[in-house]
């Protein structure tokens, strides 16, 4: 391969943060897959972005494209050539189409006969001649969450395209998007290294961009970078960075040259809460916090610059009268807060609509009032008046001034406001933990409380939701209702509860009293089971079980989610055993014999699972029942313990038995007596493995 440095730079107006990781790997991907499919060799793709530019970098590209011999296949012999070997209309259309003598062809054999062909070698081009039209299409297919038009032109890009540069060596490839051609300039910092930066060579971009241009380009480098200063920074005092890892990749994509600012506030506002303070620098000042070595907060913050100033003090004092305003109003909302009380709340809670069809949000609270202290009654007894009453204070935050300004802190400030107005500390800690957890990745609630609270609420929220028909739809999910049903799914499973999932959702259902509901609750409470069969699905797929493990034990069951991931885990290990592609195809054979039979039995007598001894004939038959009769008190007994990996050993235990019966005794035999016995003795294994894994899932 004679290859050579490539770099493509699309130059625009400051992304959002959240455009660019997207963006990347979107490039990546296009890139070298167009790569592939040109057949130009290259070594694999880097991309880099900051909020002006995203990078795409190649250490080798081949110049030229591999030459390679292709077979193409034209009309069948017969019709392309006469008796005599002369070509016909046809072989003459076909060979002047690839630019070739009729002598050339020949007759290639095919199972549908012998048809003229031709091989010719197809590739060698210029990188350069090839290169502008993939990639101007693989920049026009760049995804964005929105799309902008700018001055008179009819492209929509993410920000408008300000400048292109690609050099494939010392080349320019002449690509073309949005009325910008390519060249070999680029452009730095906008105050530090403006630019223009001629690049004499795809290999000099780094170098003249982060020396002339003061661009630091790699994000990774720019957190480094972010980090080292925050610490040392905060070292000097003896303090620390409470570095929040999202915020951090928010401010890095930011910034295309990080300068780490340490600022202070006055200590006066230290008398807020912790969570409100952060949430005043996070959210609204981009910038973190600071905390001695025990974890107290001090009165300073870290925010981050994009360029060196010339006057750091200026530009602190800046920041710090920002945050000051912030931090004003935020003391005023928590002192009228705490003048008020839970009853006023509360009562105010009663003009606040959940949904327009299911009341106010104090309907709500007396429903989680209610479902909470039935939770309770099975997992935390002792606690169960606590368990009521942080489900009728759960949403009072929500009409307090510090929540209608700081929306986030919803939850965080019930919990607040509980304790300072005497509450049990477990009430304040369940409701301070309700809405947990936010995401697919968040911590689950603390507490045994707090995880029955947010249990409760989230399926107050969904049995609500689903029997006014108003169930998610493609991306659109307005009431966050997968959110809720794998936080439930979530909860149960790292608190280990044992709880049935259908037992919850009606007792949801029941707590909304009289109802004038679009779906019976039977049917809605069936479209939620669905619902929740197909986010354990995607949350096992997610966490890397192969498709056919979870879908064979969804399959048997999901209403006790623990006893699902237990048995997913089974599952797998037993997934690994030599003799485990086997032992499916047996009991898959028995469990779809089972069915069969009740599809066509179904006007009939069903099956019972309890065999007849007097009726067993065959040697075969009398072995596997003494062998099932001498397995079941142990099943029965591993069942009780949840011992599912050691209940599929017994899988393994019976399968010679049940080979022996298929190879040897003819189960759908015409006697009607022997036959049903028989369909007893295996529905009486099918029953009991059916509870563990839908063996016919289990593809193999």
């Amino acid at each position: 391969m004679t290859g050579a440095p490539f770099v493509l730079e699309l130059g625009t107006e400051e992304m959002p943060a959240g455009f660019l990781a997207p963006l990347e790997r979107q490039l990546a991907e296009g890139v070298s897959q167009a790569l592939e499919t040109a057949r130009i060799q290259a070594a694999p793709v880097r991309t880099a972005s900051t909020p002006r530019r995203l990078t795409v970098f190649c250490p080798s590209v081949d110049q030229h494209q591999q030459v390679m011999e292709e077979l193409f296949i034209g009309p069948p012999w017969k019709a392309a050539f006469g008796p005599d070997g002369q070509p016909l209309k046809p072989a003459l259309g076909f060979a002047a189409g690839y630019g070739v003598e009729p002598s050339q062809l020949f007759a290639y054999d095919t199972p549908k006969g012998a048809y003229a062909a031709v091989r010719k070698q197809v590739g060698g081009g210029r990188s350069t001649d090839i290169l502008p039209g993939l990639l101007a299409e693989i920049i026009a297919g760049l995804s964005f969450p929105k799309k902008m038009r700018w001055a008179d032109g009819d492209t929509a890009f993410g920000r408008p395209l300000r400048w292109i540069l690609c050099l494939l060596g010392a080349n320019v490839v002449d690509v073309r998007f949005a009325g910008v051609v390519a060249d070999r300039m680029t452009y730095g910092h906008r105050v530090m290294g403006r630019g223009p930066w001629n690049i004499r060579e795809a290999g000099d971009f780094f170098s003249i961009l982060a020396e002339q241009g003061h661009v630091v380009l790699e994000s990774a480098v720019r957190r480094e970078t972010v980090v080292a200063q925050g610490d040392d920074l905060a070292a000097l005092s003896g303090a620390r960075v409470v570095w929040k890892d999202r915020l951090l990749e928010e401010v890095i994509q930011l910034v295309e040259h990080p300068v780490a600012v340490l600022a202070e506030f006055d200590p006066s506002f230290l008398e807020l809460p912790r969570e409100v303070l952060l949430t005043s620098m996070e959210q609204h000042q981009k910038s973190f916090g600071v905390e001695d070595e025990s974890g107290n907060l001090l009165p300073n913050f870290l925010t981050v610059i994009n360029l060196r100033p010339k006057d750091e003090h200026l530009v602190r004092k800046g920041w710090e009268r920002v945050l000051r305003a912030r931090l004003e109003d935020a003391r005023f909302f928590f002192h009228v807060d705490c003048r008020a009380s839970s009853t006023t709340w509360l009562n105010m809670l009663e003009s606040v609509v959940f949904l327009a069809p299911l009341g106010s949000m104090g309907d709500k609270c007396r429903r989680l009032e209610r479902l909470t202290g039935v939770l309770a009654d099975r997992f935390l007894p002792e606690s169960r008046a606590r368990a009521a009453r942080a489900g009728l204070l759960a949403k009072m935050d929500l009409v307090s001034e510090m929540v209608k300004e700081f929306a986030e802190l919803q939850g965080t400030m019930g919990g607040i406001y509980a304790r300072l107005q005497g509450e049990a500390e477990e009430v304040a800690q369940a409701v301070a933990e309700h809405y947990l957890p936010a995401g697919p990745d968040s911590p689950v609630p603390t507490t045994r409380l707090g995880a029955l609270l947010a249990m409760a609420e989230k399926a107050d929220t969904l049995a609500g939701c689903f029997g006014l028909d108003m169930t998610p739809t493609g991306a659109n999910d307005p009431y966050a209702l997968r959110r809720a049903a794998l936080g439930i799914c979530r909860i149960i499973m790292e608190h280990g509860l044992r709880l049935d999932l259908e037992k919850l959702l009606a007792d949801a259902q029941e707590a909304y009293g009289p109802t004038s509901w679009k779906i019976e609750p039977e049917v809605s409470r069936a479209k939620l089971l669905d619902f929740f069969g197909q986010r354990l699905k995607a949350y096992f797929q997610g966490q890397g079980y192969p498709t056919r493990i979870v879908d064979a034990a969804v399959g048997a069951g999901f209403a006790d989610v623990w006893a699902l991931r237990a048995r997913v885990e089974a599952l797998l290990r037993f997934s690994k055993e030599p003799e485990f592609t086997a032992s499916v195809q047996t009991f898959k054979r028995a469990a779809n014999i089972i069915r069969k039979q009740a599809v066509d039995s179904a006007d009939g007598p069903s099956l019972s699972g309890v065999c007849d001894d007097a009726l067993l004939t065959e040697s075969q038959e009398k072995a596997l029942a003494g062998a099932w009769r001498a397995i079941v008190p142990r099943w029965e007994e591993m069942a009780a313990q949840d011992r599912y990996a050691d209940m599929l050993a017994l899988l393994l235990e019976i399968k010679p038995y049940v080979d022996d019966l298929f190879d040897h005794v003819m189960v759908m035999c015409p006697e009607t007596e022997l036959r049903n016995n028989r369909l007893n003795l295996l529905k009486s294994l099918v029953d009991r493995f059916d509870a563990l894994a839908d063996f016919p899932a289990l593809q193999v």
